[in-house]
């Protein structure tokens, strides 16, 4: 970790930029709580410029063929590679990640997804045209929808980045992104890499704070606007885009349930569960972190559970051993501390329940059982290393249960019983069901849930379509 701080700047119209009122951010570092940054703090003729730099470049972009953008894309993917060890370098700074796992779990991913858009490119499909009324024949055309205002969330900021533009960009639009304020420098050093790919204004990177953002969705230029983040941030969204009429695009959380029966594997339950709920620090909407097992194994299976936790370690980026690193930032440390610190009496921390160390915002792998479906901590999305467990009598209670919450974005079964296991699929209320696992994710899948937990799709085909317009034209063929 370096002790000097730089200076982050914007990426508007092929250049890099202070805010033109000079205004900055400082750039904390999770593991260290040192000032290792500044980035800028854009204000409105920021936004004004960057939205002004997306529409003069959209014709052009628009009118490239999906073979160019494809090659642009694919470009973009190889750069990303050759440069793997510089973003690696910057992702941990800005969030604290290990090394490692940074390496190979979000590296590969992410090329991977931006050589998936640079393919869909190419496959702009519509319904087949036809002759639905003597004389004409009617087409659909599916275009780009035009400036895309975007916002990427803290807890992957490169990975998240990646999943807005490559789709966007595929498509035919021109973007607009916001890095969070605490996890800039990635984002930035990825517009220093793309800049030396596509022509100017097509992509552009503003930051700055919530008022940044704000000024994103509000202005009149994007036709859409899509935000990875809170539930309170969603909403501000789609009330500000509702003004206008813009599409909009929200990830919002999640709340997922973890649904163990009696005739699972205990063992290999745990070690997937515990994985998938301390991974990235339980910062992740997807984590697993709300188990509900059957409650004639329960007993064995918090004490299972607990073990493992206490096994898990939390610790330095370059500490090749470590499964996590810190908290993002002092206030996500303050929000999971509270949950536990107002844990009810019924409740049993079962494992951690602590912060670790007197620096940076490192936190204990936490199990919690003894609760109820009420229950702050069961309601709430934590968003920490906080794994909670409750019992369930029999299928029904379990569903009843898993659906109980706000959330609905991602949910697993864990079962011998095949039966069983599409059975729940199909009751389960969340946009993804996994069964013996949790976690894993693929390009050509799409990832995104229901209810407070927002709408459209990240990833593959349906995530692609999000970004385009479907227009139809109806022409006569009679002289």
């Amino acid at each position: 970790m370096t002790t000097e701080v730089r200076r982050l700047r914007n990426y508007i119209n092929g250049e890099f930029r202070d805010a033109a009122d000079g205004r900055t951010i400082d750039v904390v570092s999770p593991v260290t709580e040192e000032v290792y940054a500044t980035s800028p703090l854009s204000g409105q003729a920021d936004v004004d410029a960057a939205m002004e730099a997306a529409a003069a470049a959209f014709p052009a972009w628009r009118d490239t063929t999906p073979a160019e953008r494809q090659k642009a894309l694919l470009k973009i993917a190889d750069a990303f590679e050759e440069r793997a060890e510089d973003l690696i370098a910057a992702e941990s700074e800005n969030t604290g990640k290990p090394l490692g796992l940074t390496r190979s779990e979000e590296i590969p991913p992410m090329v991977d997804q931006i050589r998936f858009f640079a393919g869909a490119a190419r496959l702009l499909e519509g319904r087949s045209a036809g002759e639905y009324m003597e004389g004409l024949t009617s087409i659909i055309r599916r275009e780009p929808v035009g400036v895309c205002a975007q916002v990427a969330p803290w807890n992957y900021p490169m990975m998240m980045a990646v999943w807005k533009f490559a789709p966007a960009l595929a498509a035919g639009n021109t973007v607009v992104i916001k890095p969070s304020d605490t996890t800039p420098a990635s984002t930035v050093l990825m517009a220093e890499i793309i800049g030396q790919i596509l022509p100017k204004g097509v992509f552009n990177v503003l930051c700055g704070d919530r008022d940044t953002g704000r000024a994103m969705v509000e202005h009149p230029t994007p036709a859409m606007a899509s935000i990875t983040g809170s539930v309170r941030a969603g909403m501000q969204v789609a009330e500000s885009a509702a003004k206008d009429v813009k599409r909009v695009h929200l990830e919002l959380g999640g709340k997922a349930p973890v649904v163990v029966f009696e005739d699972t594997d205990i063992a290999g339950a745990v070690a997937g569960i515990s994985e998938a709920g301390f991974f990235n620090a339980g910062q992740d909407c997807t984590a697993a972190t709300r188990v509900l097992v059957h409650e004639s194994i329960h007993d064995e299976f918090v004490t299972a559970l607990a073990k493992a936790a206490a096994d898990t370690k939390t610790g330095q980026p370059d500490d090749e051993d470590v499964a996590y690193g810190p908290l993002n930032n002092a206030n996500q440390l303050k929000q999971v501390s509270g949950f536990i610190e107002r844990l009810p009496a019924h409740a049993k921390v079962e494992a951690g329940g602590h912060r670790v160390g007197d620096k940076g915002y490192f936190y204990a792998p936490t199990v919690v059982s003894g609760l109820k479906q009420d229950d702050e901590i069961i309601q709430n999305e934590v968003f920490g290393p906080v794994i909670t467990v409750q019992s369930f009598t029999d299928e029904k209670q379990a569903v009843e249960y898993a659906n109980g919450v706000e959330y609905a974005l991602a949910s697993s079964v864990w079962t011998k019983d095949h039966a069983r296991a599409m059975r729940l699929s199909k009751n389960l209320d969340f946009g993804c069901v996994w069964i013996n696992t949790h976690i894993p994710l693929v390009a050509e899948m799409p990832h995104g849930g229901f209810k407070k937990s927002g709408y459209g799709k990240d990833l593959s085909a349906y995530g692609f379509e999000d970004y385009t317009r479907i227009k139809h034209v109806m022409t006569s063929i009679e002289g």
